[in-house]
Parts: C-alpha cells; structure tokens; sequence
C-alpha cells in the first residue's frame, strides 16, 4: 500500500470510529482510560525496551542532551503517563452538555450543545508521551485521532499506542478511534494535511520549522502556536521583591517551554532597583543576558542586544532585557516583537494593571504571577493539547473543551412558525 492509500485508509476508519466514540456514554470513555493506564502500567519492561531503540537510534545520529531528554522513558516517565490518563478519566465529561437554554417568544426554547470535532490529526515531534496524553484528551471528548509522531520516536509511539488500543478493545470501543501512521515517509505529514473528507482539525505539536511547514501545507483548520515570545514587564509601581521573584521564575524555572520568559521589560522608574540584584540571580544560574543601551547601563557588563534578540524564542538561559519610559512603551514592544503567547506585569497600581489586561493581544495575560502558570493543569483544565494563539475556536491552553464545539439545539411542543 502506498502512503496516499495507506492515509486514505486510516481517514476512512477514523471517521467511521468518530461516530461511535462521540456517542459513547461517560462511563464506557472512562473506562477505556483506566484499562490504557492499566495497560501502559503492565507494559513497562516492553515500553522501556521499545524507547532504548529509539534513544540509540537518537545518540547515533549526534542529538543533543536535551533531545535525548525529551525522548527517554524510564519508569518514572511511564508512572507519570498512566496517572495522566487516569486524571482526564477524573475530569468533566463536555460531551452533551446544553446551556444557555432560554425560552423565546414562540415557546421554543434554545439553547447550545457540546459536541465533539470529530477526526482530529496530531503531529509532534520526539515527545513519546504525546501519544497518550493526546489520545487520552481525544477519547475523553468524543473525538477519534490520527497521531503522527516523528520518527525518532517510532519504536517508542507504536508500544504504548499498542496499549491505548488495548485498553479501547477492553472497554468495547473501537481501536480505530487511535490510529497511529506506522510509516516514517515524511510524504505521510502531507497526505494527512489533505484529508480533508476526514479529518476535521489538526493540531501540530513541534519545534517551529515543524510548524511552519504545517502551516504552509494545509488544507485543513490547525488548532496551534508558533512561537512562545513571552514577556514580563516590571511596571514603575511594582513591589521590588514580588517583581524580582516572578522574573526569576519565569525565566529560570525551566528554559525550553513556549511558557518561559524570553524577553524582560523594566520601567526606568524601578530600573535600578530591581535590575542589578536581578542580574546577579541571573548570572549565578547561567544565564546570558542582552539588554539595551539603558539595561546595560544600569548592568556593566552585559551584552548588547540585537534587533532579533526582541522577536527570538531562545528555549535556552538566554534572556533579552529592555529598560522601556513607562506602560504605554511596554505595551507597544509587546506589541510589536510578542507572538500572542503569554505576557505578565507585576505592578500594585491597579489601573495599570487593567490597562495591561484589556490591551495586550494574547492567548494569556498575567499580572503579578509567573508566564510559567500558562499550562492547562495550572488553569484548572486538568491537562492540555497543546497551547493556541489563534482567535478563532479556541485560545489559550487547549483542554477538553477546546476539543469540542458546540451546536444550536431548539426544544419545542409542537410550535410552528407563523
């Protein structure tokens, strides 16, 4: 079978399964997530097997340590998986639920329904764990996927998709409602992306040239991000020690995240305050800094930023640093460098803070509180899909609910139009 064939086929299937899986009840879902938890559990010895051919393949090849990171599965990783799973079997079932239901003059009454995309299509990159975070979101809402992981991982995404489809067949669903495309021909991302008799949405999960590439290629809707350009901005009324600690934090608590700081702004006003001692947390931690001329006036010694270093999404201990005259100049460099991701302002003025709110264009907006809180289990939606800039359909942390839509449905006793 060639690949066109071999991704017509797994539509075909996922759009048949789609229909069972949407109208399955809570019960027969939840189900089906403990027996996959269950499963990842009792294949752990084969799981770790499978993610050593893959790791080998991965040093082989020269990636580099934090890749070989992101690859590893070791029992810890496994554990972590399962009780994922088993936590959206904890969560609010969407599915079905009618509200704003409100009686109109005709005696109809009108309200709106949660009901599942359909089909959806997942590609990521090196991330074993996507398989099951990403099929456990999909079953809970009533949704089939198609999963396509990169082929670093391809050893290590057909084991515990084995045990996802084990776990549906105990629970009498379908196994095609997870189908993961066994081939690694690059030619199979651009089969996927022209399904669209199938395939309702698709959701990349990656590194930004994987993303671009999604981008440019698709002929169906994208739930996505591309870049994670976050900022904190220091406002002149902030509290020195809160504003030192959350710049700390969102920096430094983990570099690799689209959530993490990749840019600091300063007001003048609080500059040399907050900027020195800030430094020295920075320096003593490895990170790198580039500010402007006034940041750098304010710290001898560091490095002058560029105009790329305000629109770069390091990953890395690397941080840009801008002293700007006030909110107004914040909220414009925002404007202009920031990717609509998550950016935050620590200040105890009250009307500066709502300002930030109402005028800065992101999926997150902060204030006093660390950019690294922009997850979907921080925000209460018990896991995530992934992180959407868009405006349209979703926005922000994609949960269980980002993964449904929601139609019109008229409750009626015989009334007809006059």
């Amino acid at each position: 079978m060639d690949v066109a064939q071999l991704m017509q086929d797994m539509g075909r299937r996922a759009r048949a399964a789609a229909r069972v899986i949407a109208r399955a009840d809570t019960e027969s879902k939840n189900r089906a997530l403990r027996a996959i938890a269950g499963a990842l559990r009792s294949a752990a010895p084969s799981l770790i097997e499978a993610n050593r051919t893959d790791l080998a393949a991965a040093r082989a090849g020269g990636a580099d340590a934090a890749f070989v990171d992101r690859l590893t599965l070791d029992a810890r990783a496994i554990e972590e998986m399962a009780q994922g799973v088993e936590q959206v079997a904890s969560l609010e079932d969407p599915i079905g639920r009618i509200t704003d239901l409100a009686e109109r003059p005709s005696g109809i009454k009108v309200g709106r329904m949660r009901v599942p995309l359909g089909v959806i299509g997942i590609i990521y990159e090196s991330r074993p764990d996507v398989t099951a975070d990403a099929s456990a979101l999909c079953l809970k809402s009533g949704n089939a996927v198609i999963l396509r992981g990169g082929s670093e991982a391809v050893h290590s995404n057909q084991a515990i998709a084995a045990c996802v489809q084990a776990g549906l067949r105990e629970a009498g669903l379908p196994a095609d409602a997870v189908q993961l495309v066994g081939t690694t021909d690059r030619a199979a991302v651009g089969e996927l992306l022209r399904l669209r008799e199938f395939v309702d949405i698709i959701i990349p999960r990656g590194g930004k040239s994987l993303i671009e590439r999604i981008i440019a290629e698709s002929q169906i809707p994208m739930i996505k991000h591309l870049d994670g350009i976050c900022h904190v901005y220091i406002d002149g009324a902030a509290d020195p020690d809160k504003a030192i600690r959350i710049a700390d934090n969102a920096k430094t608590q983990r570099y690799g995240t689209c959530n993490t700081m990749e840019t600091l702004l300063v007001d003048a006003a609080i500059a040399s305050r907050v900027l020195p001692p800030l430094a020295a947390i920075y320096q003593g931690k490895g990170v790198e800094l580039r500010g402007d001329a006034a940041a750098c006036s304010v710290v001898p010694g560091m490095a002058a930023a560029t105009e790329a270093d305000w629109a770069t999404e390091y990953l890395a201990p690397i941080l840009a640093v801008r002293v700007v005259e006030g909110i107004d100049q914040a909220i414009d460099h925002i404007a202009r460098y920031g990717s609509a991701h998550t950016d935050a302002i620590v200040t105890e003025d009250r009307a500066r803070a709502e300002r930030f709110l109402r005028e800065v264009d992101s999926s997150s907006v902060m204030v006093n509180a660390s950019t690294r809180f922009a997850d979907g289990f921080e925000y209460g939606l018990g896991a995530e899909i992934g992180i959407s800039t868009d405006k349209l359909h979703a926005r922000g942390p994609v949960g269980l609910e980002g993964l449904t839509s929601q139609k019109f449905v008229v409750l009626g006793d015989g009334q007809v139009r006059g």
